[in-house]
């Protein structure tokens, strides 16, 4: 099986319980704490093409720095990216990759679908 990476914020209760259960099914996850290491401007469109999604998609809109920055604003993808990249905090979370696919673990639950479960 491929290698299980996690894009983790230990500050937020549904991050936490995404590795709560990927150690439930004794899956060993490399944890990416993006907010002290954020993903590069490769990385990140990486991770918006194996979710399927676009950046915008991705933001946290109820975050301050959105709020004060970004709300009401039409910003094409890569400024989208740029934006995520300077305020990593804007980054969904948490982020589940297993090969070529990725998923939002909001709720946690939906984890399980990397593994067919």
């Amino acid at each position: 099986m491929d290698k299980v990476r996690i894009y983790h914020n230990p500050r937020c209760g549904k991050s936490r319980s995404a590795c709560a259960l990927l150690a439930e099914r004794g899956v060993d996850a490399e944890v990416v704490e993006y907010l002290k290491t954020p993903p590069s401007k490769d990385e990140l469109r990486a991770l918006v093409a194996k979710l399927g999604m676009k950046p915008a998609e991705l933001v946290r809109r109820g975050e301050a720095v959105f709020k004060e920055n970004y709300a009401g604003k039409l910003l094409d993808d890569d400024a989208w990216i740029d934006a995520m990249l300077a305020h990593p905090i804007l980054i969904e979370r948490p982020i589940v990759v297993l090969g070529d696919k990725a998923i939002v673990g909001r709720p946690p639950e939906r984890v399980q679908e990397l593994f067919g479960v």
